[in-house]
């Protein structure tokens, strides 16, 4: 059984594309991943203060993740497998697709406005050197558009 990687964050559309992935992962008999993805700071504060940062963003993806696996274990009975991973996100995301051969697919969503977001622009202008088919929900799908394709 495979799984169906979801980066999440505090964004819809990062929840319609963990939905799509339940939704698929439960028609398949695959499972979820989920990874949240802590930025490096880009500023230097003293040296305390600093670490106090860093955690605290840590902390916030944790939670993120954790209520995102509880909704996915609420909805489908499985509980998702969680990574919390710092760094710059598109590294984090390859090197992870590279370390876990069994990711069927990287599941992403596309904001419903402006540009679709920083992940799904690099990885879109990148499919060719996926170790995996890319998946993209558009911002504007319907939750139950979303449930019918992903039951498909």
């Amino acid at each position: 059984m495979g799984k169906y990687l979801v980066i999440i964050d505090e964004t819809d559309e990062a929840r319609k594309a963990l939905r799509f992935a339940m939704g698929w992962a439960e028609e398949s008999g695959g499972s979820v991943q989920i990874l949240a993805i802590v930025q490096p700071q880009n500023f230097n504060a003293f040296g305390g203060v600093q670490a106090t940062i860093e955690q605290e963003a840590r902390d916030r993806a944790e939670a993120i993740a954790t209520s995102a696996a509880g909704n996915v274990f609420t909805q489908s009975g499985k509980m998702p497998s969680i990574a919390v991973k710092v760094g710059e996100a598109n590294r984090i995301v390859r090197e992870y697709l590279a370390d876990n051969p069994d990711v069927l697919a990287l599941v992403l969503g596309a904001a419903a406005d402006g540009p679709p977001g920083p992940l799904v622009t690099h990885f879109s202008a990148h499919t060719g050197t996926l170790p995996c088919p890319l998946v993209i929900l558009p911002g504007a799908m319907a939750i139950e558009d979303v449930d019918r394709i992903a039951s498909a």
